[in-house]
């Protein structure tokens, strides 16, 4: 199973490391996501990275602020999120996808992550 940590409170402006461990290592030839959902909206994606870390993809107006990036000597998926904003809080998850790509949509993904709660104060 997947295990999200490294969410926090934090002050807009301040940076925050998520980090995604897979124990099993059932994902490591398989692409990587991270989903965030705030309190009544919808699922939203955040970035994705593929089985080597070659290929990214952002989330919109997120590219530039978040860095995904994975180490697959220890199998860990991390995001990097610099200059947070409060719209930014939100539970963030992490999937691995069925595929060897990047994937924004979550039926693109098989094995799914408890959260981690990230809240960035104004």
């Amino acid at each position: 199973q997947l295990q999200a940590s490294g969410g926090g409170l934090v002050q807009a402006g301040g940076s925050l490391r998520l980090s995604c461990a897979n124990p099993r290592r059932t994902s490591s030839n398989n692409g990587m996501g991270w989903f965030r959902q705030a309190p009544g909206k919808e699922r939203e994606f955040v970035a994705a990275i593929s089985w080597n870390g070659g290929l990214t993809k952002y989330g919109d107006s997120l590219e530039g602020r978040f860095t995904v990036s994975r180490d697959r000597t220890s199998n860990t998926l991390y995001l990097r999120m610099d200059n947070l904003k409060p719209e930014d809080t939100a539970v963030y998850s992490c999937a691995a996808a069925l595929g060897s790509g990047v994937y924004a949509d979550p039926v693109a993904y098989r094995y799914w992550g408890l959260g981690t709660q990230v809240t960035v104060s104004s």
